[in-house]
């Protein structure tokens, strides 16, 4: 292992301490700042990087047990070497518990703490090359994650999309969805983890309408009641097609497809759940696509403007929407606003 270059910090009670092994030193080119002040040395040590610190016991100028307790709360893993008397057992014993690598024992034996110099460096040395490599790992793992996240969410785009393109509505519904379900997860106080899912999830909530035959989706005029009981199982068809997935957006948006025509007055389908027993994505879904199918253009008539549709959302507080949503959709309908304007 080459230690060549590696800084050394020397706490002593003379300025070259090291003059036993100065010429191993020096074959090494190993740079050392020499100190015999315990305050010079912990400043330096705040503005370089060292690989090595050796400080001697018994210096009148420093306490080397209390440099080394200072110098530890600093640096958690460069290694420290004390120099300390080889009968003094119990100074020995105290270095080692407060944060000494090692102990050098005097009189100082060249050979031995050449030895004990060099397997120290070569230790550090292979310490810091496993760390540079975990953070690369890191690095590529999480160049990894994102890349498998972009794809996932393509994908989960696509899907979204396949429905509106058999009702051919505008492509840029599912997106307006997504981000409306995002600002009113957001404003309900839910975290960022359930922000993301309520994004990409949000535009699964019709994928049901797959299995609905075309005569009945695309019929002109209004359905009778077997096709209006045709047009509802769409809530389960979604919910049976995602329902058996591992991956979190895809469970989400079964949960949302099953729930998302339930009513907070327990009147909607598909089993008439009520208030907060739905689940509250399927809640938020239910505010964001009526106010945008409400205020989207279609064959069989004008778009409502803003005002008319928020109006609808408030007269079915409590009935059709949870209130408290409905409280905050409204309150911050500029934001709600600003979505639709940015997406159009």
């Amino acid at each position: 292992m080459n230690i060549n270059k590696m800084r050394l910090l020397s706490l002593y009670n003379e300025i070259n301490p090291l003059s036993v092994v100065q010429e191993y030193t020096e074959s090494l080119f190993l740079k050392i700042d020499n100190f015999t002040q315990a305050k010079e040395a912990l400043v330096s040590s705040q503005s370089k990087d060292y690989d090595l610190v050796i400080v001697e016991h018994n210096t009148p100028k420093c306490d080397a047990l209390a440099f080394i307790r200072a110098f530890r709360h600093m640096h958690r893993e460069t290694p420290i070497l004390i120099v300390v008397n080889s009968d003094d057992i119990a100074t020995q014993e105290k270095a080692l518990i407060i944060g000494a690598f090692d102990i050098v024992v005097k009189p100082i034996s060249p050979i031995l703490f050449q030895a004990k110099l060099q397997n120290t460096l070569a230790l550090k040395k292979v310490q810091d090359v496993l760390k540079d490599k975990k953070v690369l790992l890191q690095e590529e793992i999480s160049n990894a994650t994102n890349i498998y996240k972009e794809s996932e969410h393509e994908l989960l785009d696509i899907l979204a999309k396949s429905t509106l393109y058999k009702e051919h509505k505008d492509s840029k519904h599912s997106e307006k969805i997504a981000h409306y379900a995002k600002a009113l997860t957001r404003l309900f106080g839910l975290n960022e983890t359930i922000q993301d899912v309520a994004f990409h999830a949000s535009g699964l909530y019709d994928i049901g309408k797959v299995g609905i035959p075309d005569e009945v989706l695309f019929k002109e005029g209004k359905l009778n009641e077997d096709e209006r009981e045709i047009i509802k199982t769409h809530a389960r068809l979604g919910f049976d097609l995602l329902k058996y997935t591992q991956n979190p957006y895809l469970k989400a948006g079964a949960v949302i497809s099953y729930s998302h025509h339930e009513k907070f007055d327990g009147s909607g389908y598909p089993i008439g759940l009520k208030g907060e027993t739905i689940p509250i994505l399927g809640r938020i879904v239910a505010i964001v696509e009526v106010f945008e199918a409400l205020t989207s253009q279609k064959v069989y008539r004008e778009a409502w403007s803003i005002e008319d549709a928020c109006q609808f959302v408030i007269e079915e507080k409590g009935k059709h929407f949870d209130p408290k949503l409905v409280d905050l959709f409204i309150e911050n309908l500029d934001e709600m606003k600003s979505i639709k304007n940015q997406c159009n």
